[in-house]
């Protein structure tokens, strides 16, 4: 090779090898620079503040000029809702029929609701003595109603049962009194039980249940039905025992020649046997109908 081409291919590799020197010094000095520098750390966002109340994008003159919010008034509890009072049947006809049903019928004091047994049981056994005994008690009954009707209201609720016996005991008064001047025998026929009316469990329970709460018109009612269902239950069964323990109905013989009586109907079983089959007859016939 000759001389002139050595030289060109040296000057050519020294030019070559002083570029890349050239290059290599620069990217080391980048590298550098790069390490050197602090990386730049990440700061946590800042809490936002929380507006406070009445405060925002209003100026001060809108501020100025509201008016200060009305304090929100507690709503008043809603009041209770009375339960209506279920109405009286009473005052019309329907009422005044019902009541009289239930006294001869429905609610009849000796065969549905069993009271007054001792002079049921003991008067019964002549007609004449039944019917004495039944009006004797309407009597009482229908007056004792009105007069605590009347009173109901002034009667103090603690001593009410005393005063309903001092009540009804007038009328009893009244009655005995009355019997014994125009109606003697039937009197001395019935004795003490006309006195024992007083303590008669039928008066007291009406006048308890019914009078105390009733007008006086539905009182005078319920007194005077009650009494005829007390009286027809003892015309019932005085007229059995009469006619076939005694063979004889208001003292006239009609057995002569027909049955013999039977001694035994007259005495207190012969009352129990006649009163427990009433009864039965009773309960069914209302049973019937409740069916029907």
């Amino acid at each position: 090779m000759s001389d002139g081409k050595r030289q060109r291919l040296d000057k050519l590799l020294g030019g070559i090898l002083q570029k890349g020197k050239r290059t290599i010094e620069k990217l080391g000095k980048n590298v550098n620079k790069s390490t050197l520098r602090p990386q730049k750390t990440e700061k946590p966002p800042r809490p936002r503040k929380e507006a406070k109340p009445g405060r925002g994008k209003k100026t001060e003159k809108a501020r100025r000029t509201q008016k200060p919010e009305k304090p929100v008034r507690a709503k008043k509890p809603e009041k209770a809702v009375r339960a209506k009072k279920p109405k009286r049947p009473g005052r019309g006809g329907q009422g005044l029929l019902a009541v009289a049903r239930d006294g001869l019928i429905y609610q009849n004091p000796t065969l549905v609701q069993l009271l007054g047994m001792c002079p049921t049981l003991a008067i019964s056994t002549s007609l004449k003595n039944g019917v004495g005994m039944g009006l004797a008690a309407t009597a009482v009954l229908l007056g004792s109603n009105i007069m605590i009707s009347l009173l109901r209201k002034f009667i103090p609720q603690k001593v009410r049962i005393a005063a309903y016996i001092v009540i009804i005991a007038g009328f009893v008064t009244v009655i005995d009194m009355l019997m014994g001047a125009y109606l003697p025998e039937l009197s001395k026929s019935l004795g003490v039980y006309i006195p024992l009316i007083v303590v008669n469990c039928i008066i007291l329970a009406r006048a308890e249940a019914f009078a105390s709460s009733n007008n006086v018109l539905r009182s005078a009612f319920d007194g005077l039905f009650m009494g005829l269902g007390f009286t027809v239950a003892l015309i019932a069964l005085s007229s059995v025992r009469e006619i076939l323990g005694s063979g004889s109905i208001f003292g006239i013989d009609i057995a002569t020649g027909v049955f013999p009586p039977a001694l035994m109907i007259v005495l207190p079983p012969g009352g129990f046997l006649v009163l427990g089959f009433l009864i039965a007859l009773m309960q069914k016939l209302l049973g019937k109908r409740e069916g029907n």
